[in-house]
Parts: structure tokens; sequence; C-alpha cells
């Protein structure tokens, strides 16, 4: 096998132009799938950090059966009760996965400064609890003023533009009013604990987080329309929830599971979209790689027609000239894997002291541009462009080995 190594290198280098121009190809695309790779890889971690944590839909959202369908038409109906409530927490909190069960509580209305008024959406939260599902998110979120406290009901978190809009700062009160699940309206005053960037346009101007007491003193209802549960690890979502649906089910309570990926269609989306562009781009760089091979292979086919001639008189087998051809196209594989990995970690390296940022589409703050480095990644796909470069040259290869003797001695 060395021998065949030896010869492959040395048509390579024969060939300097012709070899650098197919290594160049092959590196350059191997570079920019990487790339691509550890981008997507980061944005998918954010998505998800930012779903889980930021959003605060948790691992899993336990509903009552029939929420789904029903619950805005008639909420009372489909929230849990408090007896319910405690049942549910303390039959999950067995569960090995679970490092968390909240109760939540969603509210809109109108919120006024005295002077201008404006709809608001809320999430009603336990303080404590929430702290614990932000987790390392809540040191990216920039709040001004003091965040949410269970020991003070009436303090409250406020969206930024929400806050610029009403004129309000940390320390500042104002009035809440909604309806009661009952239908009567109710007002409550509030204090502005803190102004955070909630980082999504669409809710930045008119989103709160609320004790989970206090939005049940403005429904003027002991219930909860949800049940957030934080995992040990988002890959046992799946695993967790079979368990949890059995343990509910097994205690007598229906109730609808949903997972933060299917709460969250916005990660769902982005990662269909990133998905097609990666497959897209490595279409791309697949035909480059087998039309630069082909045809490299092919063009040293017909320079070195003598050559194959004088190695098949000697004695070499039709299947000694394939393996030939096939082991140079592996290391021009090799060889442009290994220079598309030097490219990869020296841009790499550049982003990284750079530092980028950018906004990203519906985004209230700009996001820092990471691209995580990919050692498994990068591996997988030397392998591959090795795999592509070796089958590519195969069919000039078969088509040297076929070369009559006599006529490829003869061959001018």
């Amino acid at each position: 096998m060395n021998q065949w190594i030896k010869l492959a290198i040395g048509n390579i280098i024969k060939n300097k132009r012709r070899s650098f121009v197919t290594l160049l190809a092959i590196a350059m695309g191997f570079c920019a799938i990487n790339l691509f790779s550890g981008y997507t890889h980061n944005t998918y971690y954010g998505l998800r950090i930012s779903a889980i944590r930021g959003a605060g839909i948790g691992h899993l959202t336990i509903y009552k059966k029939g929420w789904g369908k029903s619950g805005k038409n008639d909420p009372g109906k489909y929230m849990m009760e408090q007896a319910e409530i405690k049942k549910i927490i303390e039959l999950i909190g067995k569960n090995e996965y679970v490092v968390l069960a909240t109760p939540r509580l969603n509210i809109s209305g109108i919120v006024s400064n005295g002077r201008n008024s404006t709809i608001f959406m809320a999430q009603g939260v336990v303080p404590d609890h929430d702290k614990k599902i932000l987790g390392p998110f809540l040191g990216f979120m920039d709040i001004k003023g003091k965040p949410l406290d269970g020991k003070k009901e009436y303090g409250v978190q406020m969206a930024t533009d929400l806050a610029d809009y009403l004129k309000l700062k940390p320390g500042d009160d104002a009035v809440v009013m909604a309806p009661t699940l009952d239908g009567q309206l109710n007002a409550l005053d509030i204090q502005v604990s803190g102004i955070y960037n909630t980082g999504i346009d669409a809710i930045n101007d008119k989103f709160m987080k609320v004790p989970f007491k206090f939005a049940q003193s403005l429904l003027d209802s002991n219930k909860a329309d949800r049940i957030v549960v934080l995992l040990d690890n988002f890959k046992n979502t799946d695993i967790a929830k079979k368990k949890i649906s059995a343990q509910l089910k097994d205690a007598g309570i229906e109730c609808e599971i949903k997972t933060w990926e299917e709460l969250s269609v916005f990660y769902s989306n982005v990662k269909n979209m990133f998905d097609m562009i990666f497959l897209f781009i490595f279409s791309i760089v697949l035909v480059i790689v087998i039309m630069s091979t082909v045809n490299t292979m092919g063009m040293s086919v017909i320079e070195r027609t003598r050559e194959i001639g004088t190695l098949r008189a000697l004695g070499v087998k039709k299947r000694g000239i394939n393996m030939l051809f096939a082991v140079e196209g592996a290391m021009i594989g090799f060889f442009g894997s290994v220079t598309g990995a030097v490219f990869h970690t020296i841009i790499w390296f550049t982003v990284f002291l750079a530092n980028p940022s950018y906004t990203p589409p519906g985004s209230s703050s700009p996001v820092p541009l990471h691209v995580d480095f990919l050692p498994y990644t990068i591996i997988f796909m030397a392998i591959c462009m090795i795999f592509l470069a070796l089958t590519a040259a195969i069919f000039p290869a078969r088509r040297a080995a076929n070369l009559n003797v006599v006529d490829a001695l003869g061959h001018v």
C-alpha cells in the first residue's frame, strides 16, 4: 500500500497546476461546510437556550386536558385548581429527570401610568423558580433595577419599549386592569422593579413578568393555566415526557404535555431553514469535488496513456491501475481536507478574536456572531471528502484500466 501512496503523491506533484486547482476547490468547500456547520450549531444552541430558559417554557409544559383546543374560549374551565397543581408537582418531582416544576399563569389587559394606557401581556411566575429556569440566561438580560422578588407581590419586570412608551423607570408606580375569570373588571397597583429587553421585537412593547400570586389576584383566582417542567438535560425531553405521562395517567390525572420543540415554532422553523441551506451548500460542494476530481483524473489518464500501457505491459493488472488512480483521488481529497482544515481554523480564530455581532430578524437586540469549533464534524467531513474524491476517481480509473496495451504504448 505504501508503494501505491508514493506513486499517487508523485503523480499529484507532477501535475502541480491541475492538482492545486482541484485541491483548492476541495479545501474551500471543506472550509465553507465546516464554518457553516459551526455557525448553525451555535445558532441551534442559542435558540434552544432562548426558548427553554429565556422564554421560560422549560423542557416540558403540562396543561389540563382540553386546554389546547378550548382553553382560549373558556380559560377558567381548563385551568388547574390549587389541589391539582400541588398533586402534579409532587408526582413529577419524583421523576429522576425533573429538576423543577413550577406553575404559570398568563394574563393580559391594560396598563396605565395615569396619563397614557396601552395593552400588555404578562407571565405570572414564581420569582425564585423563574431565576432557576433562567439560569445562565439571567446574565444576558441586562435588567435595569431589581429582578422579581417573591416578597414584593406587586413588583413587576417590564419590557424596555413598554416602559419607554409609558415613561416609567424602576421604582415608578402604575396600574393594571384586566377582566377576572367571572368577567368582572379588576384593577391593581404595580411598581416597576426592573426593566429588561425581551430580545423579541414583537413583544418588547407589551410584555411584563409579574409574581404568580399577583397574576392570580388580578384574575381573582387560585388557578394556573400550565405547569412548566425543567429537566436535567434537553436530550431527556422525550423519555421524560413518556414517564411523566405514565405517572399522571396512573394517578388518574388527564393532561396534555408539550415539549419545548412543539411550543417553540420559531426554533423549528429556523432549524428547518438552516438544514435546507446546509443541504444546498453540501450539494454544491459535492458537485464541485466530483467534477474537479473527474476532470483532473481524466486529463491525467490522457497524459499518462503511454505510462499506463507500460505498466500493463510489465504485468500490472487492471485492478492495480484502478488502485493507482483511486489512491491518487483519495490523496487529493486528503490533502484538500487538510488544507481546508487549516483555512477553517484561521477563519474561525479570526471571527473569535473579532467577536462581530448582528441583529437577527425579529430580534430587538444585537447578538454575537459565534462559530463553534467542532472537531468531530471536521473529521467526519474529511472522511466524506476523501471518499467523494476516491469515488470520483473510479470513473477515469476504469477507463485507464480498460485501455488496449498496444494502443496505449503507441499513443502520441
